[in-house]
């Protein structure tokens, strides 16, 4: 499957290192998604990494640029003018107005609660957790999860089950069902 689905990413997502890598892999060419975001996106990912987990300033931007460089058609603008009609939390009005801007169907999100489906099924989009949504990607293209996977266990010296086990602290079904199927 080689997919044009566009895919709206929280700052909660991005900022988490081993789920971004992960999506971010999953959405280089042949993709399976695109992602996108919104430079206020980008600057809650910033203020993440440096003020709640404690990154260095250079990691910091070097995070930023390569994002910005690996995915130039990420960057949604102009959403500014939505976020006085939605109705959902009034913290991530943004988030939701960036993906109608960007034309995105899903919000991917660790903070569901933020995305209640009444404020967003007038737009046609639905928020979902990462996990649920790498479980789709798996099952419809387990061999280039495999493969992405297999990639970033080989970057960091490690092995695959590796990966998953500490992947399996934020994403728990997605890793135990691939690590079910390393096992057979």
């Amino acid at each position: 499957m080689r997919a044009d689905f566009h895919v709206l990413i929280d700052a909660c997502v991005l900022a988490n290192q081993g789920v971004c890598d992960l999506l971010l892999r999953l959405a280089e060419r042949p993709r399976l998604f695109v992602p996108h975001w919104s430079m206020g996106i980008l600057a809650e990912v910033e203020r993440t990494h440096r003020n709640k987990l404690g990154w260095p300033v250079r990691l910091v931007e070097l995070f930023q640029k390569e994002v910005m460089a690996g995915f130039p058609e990420a960057a949604v603008n102009g959403y500014e003018r939505f976020i006085p009609t939605l109705t959902n939390d009034e913290k991530d009005r943004h988030v939701l107005a960036a993906a109608i801007c960007g034309g995105c169907a899903i919000i991917l999100t660790f903070n569901l609660r933020h995305f209640a489906q009444e404020h967003l099924q007038e737009h046609g989009i639905r928020a979902v957790h990462p996990d649920d949504y790498l479980v789709t990607l798996y099952e419809l293209e387990p061999k280039q999860v495999f493969v992405v996977l297999g990639e970033i266990a080989g970057r960091r010296g490690m092995e695959t089950e590796d990966v998953l086990l500490r992947l399996g602290t934020v994403i728990p079904r997605f890793s135990s069902l691939v690590l079910l199927d390393l096992a057979k």
